[in-house]
Parts: C-alpha cells; structure tokens; sequence
C-alpha cells in the first residue's frame, strides 16, 4: 500500500485496487464440462481466464479440472456472478470466497490452554527435544531427564518460542512404543521445563494417553504427526484439554512410510485434501479453529524431489486459512544434496529455512535453534521490507 500512500490515493481508493494488484490461480479438479464452460467464459468476461481440457467446450471428455486464473477483484466477482446458479456452481461459488479469504490472511491468533500467540509477524522457533535413544539426528544425547531438561533450558535462551518433546522416535523404519514407556521418557521432562521456563512446551506424539497426561503435565500443544488418524481417542483429547493441535500430513507409518507407494497425482493437493478433513474432525469434535496448525509432513511418505516441491509451493498450503509449521532440520533430503552426515547439515537446512518462510510458514520446527533463530530473523526482514506495492 505504500505507493497507493504515496500517490496519495484515498483510503477507500486503496481498498479497492489492492485486490486488483495480487493474480491468484485456483484448481478446481474434476468438474463436468458444463460447469467448466460456464466458468472459463464468466472469467473471459471479466477480463481473466480458466484452463479446462481441449475436450471440454465439445463435451467430448467425461471431466475436467479448471484452473482459474485473475486477480483477487476478477475472481470474487466471479464468485458473485456464479452463486446462484445451477449445477452446484453456488457450492463452487462458496469455496471459491473461502479460499479467496484464507489467502490473504497475514496475521493468526493460536490459542493454547495457557495462552495466545500471535503468528504472522515474525517466525516463531520450535526447538526439537528428543527424547529417545534412537532419533536420527541426536538419538541418545537427550535420553536421561537431566540430560534433556538441561537441552531445553540451553535452547530456552537461545530464542525458541516453544519447546516440542518427543518420546519415540518417527525416523524412516522407527518403530512405535509402548505408551507407558514414551511416558516414562516425557513426562518427568515436561515437568521439569515447566519449573523453569515460560514459553509453551510441546508434546510429539500420536498416542491420546501420552498426549493427555503431557497436557496435564504442563504441556499446551498437541504435536499429532498422525493428523488424529493414529488414535480415535486423539481429538476428545484435545478438546478436553484445550490445546493447541499441530496437524501433519503422512502417507503410511514411520516404519514403512518411505517403502511403500509414494507417488502422487497431485502433491501439494493431496496433501491440503488430508490436512483439511483432518481440520474438519477435529473442528466436528470441538477444537477451534484458532487452535489448529497444519505441517506438509516433509520426508514423512515423499521423495527427496517432492520435499523440494514442498518448499517452492508451500504457500499453496495458505487456502487453508490455518497456520503453517514445517520441519525440515537436518534431514536426509538435505543431505542428498550436500552429502553430509545430520549434524553437519546447518547450512541445507538454513535455506530450506528461509524458502519456507518466504513461502508463509509461521513455525519452524529446529534442532539448531541459535542459527536457526537469526535465519528466521534476517528472512523476516526482507518479507517485511516495503516492496513497491507494499
């Protein structure tokens, strides 16, 4: 808006023309034809356009999917144009006002059972605590409380927002276990970085029980790499105990998660499709929307290729309207490229830092937190320069 100012536009002047700085493409997928002609011709009309299949305008395909290209004031008024039309076109119409809303949220509000951050203005770090014999990174080096308990204080006055414990591991082929046993690892831990820090800890973990007795424990977010999918009792759990819930996406489990199939038609798709249904039951079973985050789930069910595609294109994620946390630390994708051992993968894993950020991840989630944290800073500067339509 600075130009807009500095042009000397009126406020309601600007109102109405920064929607028409800011082009967006939205992908509806499979569509009859006939809704696909309505739509490609009402965005001719207003000075935008639709992709449909060659086919489409003759009928002669069962199906299309449309991509429908304008700006932000083409397309809502598209929205206007088509929603009380027939054919489901007022359905289409509501998703499209949905997605047009979410992209353009900056600024989010995550409401825990202790508190309120605000997400949006600067990345906020989640330091990694591992507290198991086996993780792939630091496996052993936090397993003792004391041991662990010192590493999150250490990682407190580095500059992590949240501290997020983990009691099993979810390396590729890691196996899951007992409940009473991941308990033994977290809980004496939680407590003790409760006694001693002020920002929110995490628990890792997929189990309800684990989660529950955590949250009883001190902890404010749920860190669930299943998405409620690992345990029915998982979404009562967190609305009983009102926290923050992290979602992310996985194809399989961590023990066959990188063997199985893990070719997709359309990944960053596919991926919204999982985190959002996972949303919506955790939205049927009482948890706010303002209480919700969604991770990409890197190296949980991907290629080393699709990570990378995860990165450019994380800010498709943003037609959510949730915020977005991404973990990237020292994994193997990184050392793919850089041929280096995890310790060693500072440097990959400070750019992939700041692509994610750039792209609007709210949340990194770090082993490093001390280089991580001016990463984030300096990427945060340069979003929040003043560009020209700024």
């Amino acid at each position: 808006m600075t130009v807009f100012k500095r042009i000397g536009v009126d406020a309601y002047g600007i109102g109405a023309m920064v929607p028409k700085t800011i082009n967006v493409n939205i992908l509806l997928e499979k569509q009859s034809c006939k809704i696909a002609n309505i739509i490609k011709q009402e965005m001719l009309s207003l000075g935008g356009d639709a992709a449909v299949a060659r086919g489409s305008v003759a009928c002669s395909v069962p199906a299309t999917d449309v991509l429908i290209m304008g700006t932000i004031k083409q397309i809502s008024s598209l929205a206007t144009k088509i929603e009380k039309q027939p054919f489901g076109l007022n359905l289409i119409s509501k998703h499209i006002r949905e997605t047009l809303d979410n992209i353009v949220l900056k600024e989010f509000v995550l409401k825990t059972s202790r508190r309120e951050i605000v997400l949006g203005r600067d990345t906020k770090i989640m330091g990694i605590l591992n507290v198991t014999p086996d993780s792939f990174s630091d496996g052993g080096s936090f397993y003792s409380p004391e041991k662990a308990i010192e590493h999150g204080l250490q990682m407190a006055e580095e500059g992590a927002d949240i501290i997020d414990v983990g009691g099993e591991s979810t390396r590729p082929g890691s196996r899951s276990v007992p409940v009473n046993i991941e308990l033994k690892r977290v809980i004496p831990v939680i407590k003790g970085l409760i006694k001693k820090i002020k920002i929110p800890v995490s628990i890792d973990t997929k189990k309800a029980r684990v989660a529950g007795q955590a949250m009883d424990a001190g902890a404010e977010i749920i860190n669930d790499i299943s998405a409620l999918n690992g345990d029915k009792d998982m979404a009562e759990t967190v609305r009983k105990k009102r926290a923050a819930l992290v979602l992310m996406h996985m194809k399989g489990q961590p023990g066959n998660m990188q063997k199985g199939n893990l070719e997709y038609d359309n990944l960053m798709g596919e991926i919204a499709d999982y985190l959002k249904k996972s949303a919506q039951k955790a939205i049927k079973a009482g948890v706010k929307k303002e209480a919700i985050v969604v991770d990409p789930g890197i190296g949980f069910g991907k290629t080393m290729q699709d990570n990378y595609k995860i990165l450019k294109n994380l800010s498709e994620l943003k037609s959510l309207g949730m915020p977005i946390m991404i973990g990237t630390s020292r994994k193997s994708f990184i050392g793919k490229i850089t041929g280096e051992e995890p310790r060693e993968r500072i440097e990959g894993t400070a750019a992939t830092v700041t692509a994610a950020i750039m792209s609007g991840c709210h949340i990194i989630r770090v082993h490093d937190v001390a280089a991580m944290k001016k990463v984030a800073a300096v990427t945060d500067a340069i979003m929040n320069a003043e560009g020209v339509l700024k």
